[in-house]
């Protein structure tokens, strides 16, 4: 018998905060290289584990989650979950999958798909009908992710003022996908 890799998904902790922490500020950095310079981007890592660790201790919304891709029990991945607040979405039937993020330098084995299908089964448990997602339009490799898993553009779009001074505008477009069996 071959020896098989230890990975799984889980909810995450509040001890997992310096890990996403870690992981969210080093993707940050190449997910926005081409749009911010480096010290436009935050990188202390303790406020922002801190900040991770209040989020995770007291949600504001018992539905926000966030899940952990584990590969035996270093995170390599996270996914947020929570309702959908887009004024055209229904809190209370759509979800939203806010973020989706694998390491870097751990994609391609498995980890997205395995977060992927945790983050919609616990859309699923609790009792959303449909789940959104923002994308940045140019950002091809995800779109083709989600788009092979069933979801797909809604038509709607909208542009993020990322410097607060309307200098560095990000463009994005929503992905959905139906939870519950029905077409949409």
């Amino acid at each position: 018998m071959s020896p098989t890799a230890d990975v799984s998904v889980r909810i995450a902790w509040a001890d997992d905060a310096p890990a996403i922490a870690g992981l969210q500020l080093r993707t940050w950095r190449e997910v926005y290289a081409d749009l911010l310079p480096a010290d436009a981007l935050p990188d202390d890592v303790e406020a922002t584990a801190a900040a991770w660790q209040a989020s995770l201790q007291r949600p504001s919304d018992a539905r926000n989650r966030v899940l952990v891709a584990l590969e035996r029990n270093r995170v390599v991945g996270f996914a947020i979950t929570a309702p959908a607040s887009d004024p055209d979405c229904d809190p209370v039937a759509d979800g939203e999958l806010s973020e989706l993020t694998i390491d870097p330098q751990e994609r391609g084995k498995g980890h997205g798909s395995r977060l992927l299908q945790a983050a919609v089964d616990t859309l699923v448990a609790d009792r959303f009908q449909r789940a959104v997602l923002w994308s940045m339009a140019g950002d091809d490799a995800l779109r083709a992710f989600l788009t092979e898993a069933g979801w797909g553009a809604d038509g709607a779009h909208r542009e993020l003022d990322l410097d607060g001074g309307g200098t560095t505008r990000v463009k994005q477009v929503r992905l959905h996908t139906a939870l519950t069996g029905e077409t949409s």
